[in-house]
């Protein structure tokens, strides 16, 4: 009964952890979104999972960038390899639960000093050892159980710096993307509009020596037309440096790497947004910052636990003699067994200065969880505002194009029947151009809104996520 006693009361002792209840800062969360827009409320049945968000926009190419990324982008790596290395880390916690057994054999051959203050001085003998030794600190105080717990932690954090990694470097991508195919598109406008423009010189030149049009229209006309070609020129310099941001995402060298200019309609997918609360569950930076908190509380308990006593149960035995014929003989055996026991008793008050230390990391830990959560959801609203009110302008901007061209077709007939100047033509001429770059710039704007609020809402929709956003 003593022994089962003895054996329950270290069993309790051992459960003993010195880190505090952990309080998770409480951050609220609205019962919904304020801005409202082309998105919808996330569904049981809509599923995107986290690693292939991108193919909402249904384009095959912005896809296969988007996996040479991932096999090939050198900031991915390096965060996949910190991960690696905290999970190493981690494991080395761990191996402090179990006891250290460790082995050893030696063979020599000594000569005592004449002079020396021993028996048999001068003396030759051969010496032969094998043994071993066993070692196994008592986690009475949790120190060790603590470790282990901020080990995890610190590696789920380092799991999850590494999808906050992949997600904003595929944002990147799509963004560049999307703008590099708006500069196409830009390119075709301004080249239709040279080809506009070039027409319209002709004429007035045309005009001008048939004694009609006064050199000022010429000048005018060409003045349109030689700043319509700069426009297009800058273009494809704007573009050549989004297309070498590209590269660089993908991890390939500049000069190896081209996208054929094409004109392509990307679609602004309807996004599902889920609640607020939500958000919570499936931002991977909002995750990292609550597993560092939990790694600075289990932090808290290590350095409370210098204050009491380590215990360590350590053992060792083998065989010593001076010939190896009988070195594994019983009378050659050897053995130690024992408990160890080391207290600081007078440390000039390092240990509280260790504690108020991991007190203080963990108090900016949770200041930095709650900081990193209200971030979340201001890059929400930010993006559902900013697709809410691209939406508005754009359909706006589309009324305005065609109103200038109206305002272009009638200016020229006008010009034509020489009811009007040409500067009537160059200022018509002008809004369209402006109307018909706004109209684009608009529809990227929308796009990169929508993969800003993809990256904001952390990058994908799983079927855990999906349960609580139901409606």
């Amino acid at each position: 009964m003593k022994h089962a006693a003895g054996a329950a009361v270290a069993l309790l002792v051992s459960a003993c952890s010195l880190a505090p209840p952990l309080k998770v800062p409480e951050v609220p969360a609205a019962a919904a979104y304020k801005e409202m827009g082309p998105w919808t409320e996330a569904q049981p049945a809509d599923r995107l999972p986290r690693d292939s968000w991108w193919a909402l926009y249904d384009n095959a190419e912005l896809e296969e960038l988007a996996t040479r990324l991932i096999a090939g982008n050198p900031t991915l790596a390096a965060a996949a390899a910190n991960y690696a290395q905290a999970k190493a880390l981690s494991d080395q916690a761990r191996a402090g639960l179990f006891p250290v057994v460790s082995m050893s054999a030696s063979a020599g051959r000594t000569h005592n000093s004449v002079n020396a203050p021993i028996a048999n001085p001068g003396k030759y003998y051969n010496d032969y050892v094998a043994g071993g030794s066993v070692s196994y600190e008592l986690d009475l105080w949790g120190q060790i159980r603590n470790e282990v717990r901020a080990g995890e932690a610190n590696a789920a954090a380092s799991e999850a710096d590494l999808e906050s990694a992949r997600l904003s470097l595929l944002a990147q991508l799509a963004q560049d993307y999307v703008q590099l195919r708006s500069f196409d598109r830009q390119g075709a406008i301004l080249d239709d509009t040279v080809q506009a423009y070039a027409r319209a010189q002709s004429l007035t030149q045309q005009r001008h020596d048939a004694g009609i049009d006064p050199g000022l229209y010429v000048a005018q006309a060409q003045t349109q037309l030689d700043s319509a070609r700069s426009q297009a020129s800058q273009i494809l310099a704007q573009r050549a440096l989004m297309e070498h941001a590209i590269a660089a995402l993908i991890g390939v060298p500049a000069s190896t790497f081209s996208l054929k200019p094409a004109i392509v309609r990307i679609e602004l997918p309807r996004i599902p947004t889920g609640l607020p609360a939500t958000l919570l569950e499936r931002r991977p930076d909002v995750a990292a910052a609550e597993r560092r908190m939990i790694a600075a509380n289990a932090g808290i308990g290590v350095a409370r636990a210098a204050y009491f006593p380590s215990v360590t149960l350590g053992g060792q035995g083998g065989f010593q003699s001076t010939s190896v014929a009988n070195l594994l003989s019983a009378p050659s055996s050897y053995w130690a067994l024992g408990p160890g026991v080391l207290l600081s008793v007078l440390d000039g008050g390092l240990r509280r200065a260790q504690v108020a230390q991991a007190r203080a990391v963990f108090d900016a830990s949770a200041a930095n969880y709650r900081y990193t959560a209200v971030t979340a959801f201001q890059q929400v609203e930010d993006s559902l505002a900013a697709l809410n009110h691209y939406h508005d302008a754009a359909v706006e901007e589309t009324a305005a194009v065609a109103a200038a061209q109206r305002t272009l077709n009638l200016s020229m007939a006008l010009y034509v029947q020489g009811a009007a100047d040409y500067l009537t033509v160059v200022t018509s001429q002008t809004a369209l151009l402006q109307a018909q770059l706004q109209e684009l710039n608009l529809e990227t704007l929308q796009l990169t809104a929508s993969v800003d609020l993809v990256r904001a809402l952390g990058g994908g929709w799983e079927d855990r996520v999906q349960t609580a956003s139901a409606r």
